[in-house]
């Protein structure tokens, strides 16, 4: 049998401080990229390094007591959030409760071979945790971005391989973790889960990194050929351009991350994700040789220069073929609303 392609290593860096991010040169290369030490002086970086304990008890001190959502999974599912058989439903039960239960609990089975699944994903630090950032945070304000952390809290839970529609500085500040990249392109090679449910918000992969069946999915093999990954220690951090794939793997008893995530467009430009489903119920289906011409009209007006389809005509005349700024962009979506309810 054929071994499967091993991964290349995520290009690393280490002259990197949380107050001189270079934002800019990390977008215009569109690479992902290992920031080694990014977060290591955080003060809840250095409590986990002493013990679990020290760094749940850190949370603990900044939590104000507001109600969480987590998720639950039994023992079987083995920490990996994903569908149920039939792809219906998703493994776990959402659960609301306190962060102090939560961390309980995991706690409670910290030695357990195979220990339930507990899982807090993507909750704002500052409406949870006030303070906290006082103690480590990245200055994504000096580079002009907007992007205020969410924390991930949990034991060896598996985000299956997915993407998102923004890009993402994900800070793993306890525990270690393996994370698995793709390129956009190798998203037929993923074979991606269904649209609704998701596990987290975006299609997941429905391979099993852990134990691949390359009979009923070959192309993963292509996948894996174009693949990066790395081990992420307590403090290091990594970029992640949208819209690349990532499959995080959290590897010890207790885990917590904190990521940031931006738009590399101003506010008033919606998410690609809009115009996905929009395609999927106006043009998926029709038929081949409109499909053809529709990517014709795709590539003159969408995925060429910006400017190719107006340069022709005055500037006066080029309406939506002009720079899209926010008086225009609130014209557009008016227009797609009356259109959409006609």
């Amino acid at each position: 049998m054929t071994m499967a392609p091993s991964p290349s290593p995520i290009h690393e860096r280490a002259d990197i401080r949380p107050d001189s991010l270079p934002i800019d040169e990390l977008l215009a290369a569109g690479q992902p990229v290992v920031l080694r030490g990014l977060a290591c002086d955080w003060a809840l970086t250095q409590a986990g390094q002493h013990s679990v304990a020290e760094a749940m008890s850190c949370l603990r001190g900044h939590y104000n007591q507001r109600p969480i959502q987590y998720s639950y999974g039994a023992p079987d599912i083995a920490g990996r959030v994903f569908y149920t058989e039939d792809f219906t439903r998703i493994n776990c039960e959402v659960r609301r409760g306190r962060l102090d239960e939560l961390l309980d609990a995991i706690a409670e089975h910290l030695d357990d071979p195979r220990p339930p699944t507990w899982y807090m994903a993507s909750a704002p630090v500052d409406a949870l945790l006030p303070g906290l950032r006082d103690s480590g945070d990245l200055n994504l304000s000096a580079c002009g971005i907007h992007a205020p952390p969410r924390i991930w809290i949990g034991n060896r839970t598996i985000a299956s391989a997915h993407y998102d529609a923004m890009n993402n500085i994900a800070c793993n500040v306890v525990g270690r973790r393996r994370v698995t990249l793709f390129p956009p392109e190798q998203v037929a090679n993923l074979y991606p889960g269904p649209l609704q449910p998701t596990p987290g918000g975006q299609a997941v992969s429905v391979v099993d990194f852990a134990a691949p069946d390359f009979t009923r999915y070959p192309r993963f093999r292509d996948a894996l050929a174009a693949s990066s990954s790395s081990v992420l220690e307590p403090g290091d951090a990594l970029f992640i351009p949208n819209p690349w794939w990532h499959h995080v793997e959290a590897l010890e008893s207790f885990n917590v991350l904190l990521n940031y995530w931006w738009s590399s467009m101003p506010a008033h430009v919606p998410t690609p994700m809009h115009a996905l489903y929009h395609a999927l119920w106006s043009i998926r289906d029709r038929p081949e040789q409109e499909k053809r011409a529709w990517r014709a009209i795709f590539d003159y007006y969408v995925f060429g220069p910006a400017e190719r389809a107006g340069e022709h005509l005055p500037e006066a005349a080029r309406d939506v073929l002009g720079p899209l700024d926010e008086t225009l962009a609130r014209q557009l979506r008016a227009m797609l609303i009356h259109q959409l309810n006609r």
